[in-house]
């Protein structure tokens, strides 16, 4: 059941009232209450109708919530818990809450040792200790795949902390081409992992760039000059490649035939949100995707090379097919 903010507020208010047992809570006295509740956290004034109360006793009476409040009316007029230590604070949770919170919890367990989510370490803690129990110390059952030993990972929080705050950084970088490293002045904008791989994509003047973190040998905050935000939204600029290179290119449509052996994985594991299932038969499957060729997605159809072939447009099939070549010479 949806609900809303300043209805918790309510509830939360009305919970508190009804614990404090040194004074007899009327109908008016609890509006009274949760209006003023209500303008703190507001900022403005918001009169709670006296049918809106009623409901809200009546619903944190029920299940509906999971409060089953004992909501009692005494002496005719006022309101109190029979229960003087109940509070919707202090619900006890049902065996369904328990076991999607310890497989939240083994979620969160699986960045004990990443840098960013360190400060979620007390809470993990106090999960397993106040609700979990020492019982279920027990087996992880989810497992990501993630190298806690990769070059560039100390840089995160760094960077983190420079888009959130909108802060220039100062990197000394240096890529797999160029011969020595050099110091750049970047306005970061946003951090992306591929294949365990992290990258920072950041203004330098007027272009975005991409750095791969672990090509990063210093980094700092510049205070020079002032932060410009690109406003991007990844999710729009990484919407028509695979990987992490974004090339100023047009998306192409990309034909491939898979064999019948490697079809059926493909087609549950898309290689791109655009792939669409063509012609199926006996020998297999041919799709399309539609996306703008980069490094990564060569990578991706040389890592099917004996399932699969590139049949549209003929410009990427050679590319592919020279690299296959070169690869079959290192072994003839």
């Amino acid at each position: 059941m949806a609900v809303n903010k300043n209805a918790l507020i309510r509830y939360k208010t009305i919970d508190q009232c009804l614990r404090n047992t040194l004074k007899k809570w009327t109908l008016n006295d609890l509006l009274v209450a949760c209006s003023d509740a209500l303008y703190e956290f507001e900022g403005k004034h918001s009169d709670v109708s006296k049918r809106t109360l009623q409901l809200d006793l009546q619903l944190m009476r029920s299940d509906k919530l999971g409060y089953n409040a004992p909501i009692e009316v005494y002496e005719r007029k006022y309101y109190r818990y029979a229960d003087p230590d109940y509070s919707i604070t202090k619900l006890p949770l049902k065996k369904d809450d328990v076991h999607l919170i310890k497989e939240a919890v083994a979620v969160l367990k699986q960045f004990k040792d990443f840098s960013l989510f360190s400060d979620i370490q007390g809470m993990i803690h106090r999960i397993e200790g106040s609700v979990l129990g020492a019982e279920d110390a027990g087996k992880t059952i989810i497992h990501f795949d993630k190298n806690e030993h990769l070059k560039g990972l100390a840089h995160i929080n760094t960077c983190y902390q420079a888009i959130k705050e909108e802060r220039v950084l100062t990197i000394v970088y240096q890529s797999f081409k160029a011969s020595e490293a050099y110091s750049r002045i970047l306005h970061p904008q946003f951090l992306k992992e591929y294949n365990n791989r992290w990258f920072l994509f950041a203004l330098e003047k007027h272009r975005l760039i991409t750095l791969a973190l672990d090509r990063i040998q210093e980094i700092q905050l510049c205070t020079s000059e002032p932060y410009r935000d690109a406003a991007l939204d990844p999710d729009r600029y990484f919407k028509n490649v695979v990987g992490a290179t974004v090339h100023n290119r047009r998306p192409i449509r990309i034909q491939f035939k898979a064999d019948a052996k490697m079809s059926p994985y493909i087609a549950t594991k898309p290689f791109h949100s655009t792939q669409r299932l063509l012609h199926t038969d006996e020998t297999g499957s041919i799709f399309n995707i539609f996306v703008i060729p980069n490094f990564e997605l060569e990578r991706l159809f040389l890592g099917y090379a004996n399932h699969l072939e590139i049949l549209k447009p003929e410009r990427f099939r050679q590319r592919i097919a020279e690299q296959l070549k070169q690869a079959a010479a290192l072994y003839s």
